[in-house]
């Protein structure tokens, strides 16, 4: 946590406590700047420990002359670099600083210009945080770890994390600009669990210099159940549409849509709130399919407004005895498993099978493979069919003749 004190008056500005102090006047005479004072800033000042830095700026000297800090806390006199707004140093506590409250003085030319107090607490062992007592990580999440070993003795350089439930090691470093800056030897990173992770239990394992397991920690993995605070999932279907007419995905139906064994049939999912990453992992399947199908998100114009929904063709297996068949979608990593029901008929007389009922629906690659040429089309801006090569001449035909 960064810090400000200051002898004279506290300020609050932009969320962090300012605390300006002055030791009294300092004119142009002296290197000051002639307003009338100089101003020490202490960020930091109070609960540290051994080993972190002291932010020191000092406002209202003019460049002439060194500007210097000393105090027990440091291990010699610190001087102070010129910058656009004043002289600045971040001087780190010696690690041997027993706890106390130590006093600062800063000279300028030689003179005492202002003065301070500087608070020490006790060092703390090594921590090495993954996540708080008792909390869940969900599929798909983003972690954060830290590895504080800000404590005498302690001097490594390089630390990686390794867990099952990462797709590669993590390595921990040290940011400087962090908002715990001033502490130099904590060492951060961030691992996204990926969102087909599998409920569990995992082992987190930090490694130091030369492959040394320095600690380990456990990761409790499970994804969101209905009934869950963060459930957000509202799964409907599997539904069952035709694609070559024009009820399109508003007239699908879960139960009853009736399709000829080896015809097709476009499978519909509606999800109003899906897991990260479920458009790569939505299948349906069922003992009537030729092979499962991947749903992929339907990306259309006819999809606004609507919940996020999923579909692709499915082909009816060929000779299948008629009757009426489950087809099983789950989602939510499997914590939502939801089952239609298609009523398969009889190959419709004289067709090859293949050809029996609609083949394809636009968005999906199974069932675009039926003998001939596939020309797709859309029916009122919402509705997509296809036609065969052959049905395509049987209608030029027809036209001709009249």
């Amino acid at each position: 946590m960064n810090r400000m004190r200051t002898a004279a008056a506290a300020v609050l500005a932009a969320g962090a406590l300012w605390l300006v102090g002055g030791a009294g006047p300092a004119s142009a005479e002296d290197g000051g700047d002639g307003d009338g004072g100089v101003h020490l800033l202490l960020n930091s000042a109070y609960d540290n420990r051994p080993g972190e830095l002291v932010d020191i700026e000092v406002q209202g000297i003019g460049a002439g002359g060194d500007v210097t800090v000393s105090s027990p806390v440091f291990p010699r006199p610190v001087r102070l670099a010129l910058r656009e707004n004043g002289h600045h140093a971040r001087p780190a506590i010696a690690m041997t600083t027993e706890p106390g409250t130590y006093p600062l003085t800063v000279r300028a030319g030689g003179r005492v210009v202002a003065e301070e107090r500087v608070e020490v607490k006790p060092s703390e062992r090594p921590s090495f945080s993954v996540t708080s007592p008792g909390e869940v990580l969900r599929p798909g999440e983003r972690l954060w770890m830290s590895y504080d070993d800000l404590y005498p003795g302690e001097t490594g350089r390089s630390f990686s994390v390794h867990s099952p439930a990462f797709r590669a090691p993590v390595r921990l470093a040290h940011d400087p600009s962090s908002t715990d800056w001033n502490n130099p030897r904590l060492f951060s990173g961030a691992a996204e669990l990926p969102p087909g992770t599998r409920d569990g239990t995992y082992k987190v394992t930090l490694y130091g210099p030369g492959g040394r397991v320095v600690d380990e920690k456990p990761l409790v993995v499970r994804a969101a159940r209905p009934g869950d605070r963060d459930y957000v999932g509202r799964a409907r279907g599997p539904a069952f549409y035709d694609a070559s007419t024009e009820t399109g995905p508003e007239g699908a139906r879960t139960h009853g849509h009736r399709v000829p064994a080896g015809g097709t049939v476009t499978v519909l999912w509606r999800d109003r709130s899906p897991d990260p990453g479920e458009e790569e992992r939505l299948t349906a399947t069922s003992p009537a399919f030729e092979r499962p199908v991947r749903l992929r998100r339907d990306d259309s114009k006819a999809a606004d407004g609507d919940d996020p929904r999923y579909f692709a063709p499915a082909r009816i297996r060929r000779g299948l005895e008629p009757g009426s068949y489950a087809v099983t979608v789950a989602s939510h990593h499997g914590r939502v498993t939801k089952v239609g029901k298609l009523q398969v008929t009889e190959a419709a007389a004289g067709s090859s099978g293949r050809d029996a009922g609609n083949s394809g629906a636009s968005g999906g690659s199974e069932g675009s493979g039926a003998s001939g040429m596939t020309v797709a089309y859309v029916a009122g801006g919402t509705t997509a069919g296809v036609l065969t090569a052959a049905g395509l001449g049987v209608l030029l035909r027809r036209r001709a003749a009249r």
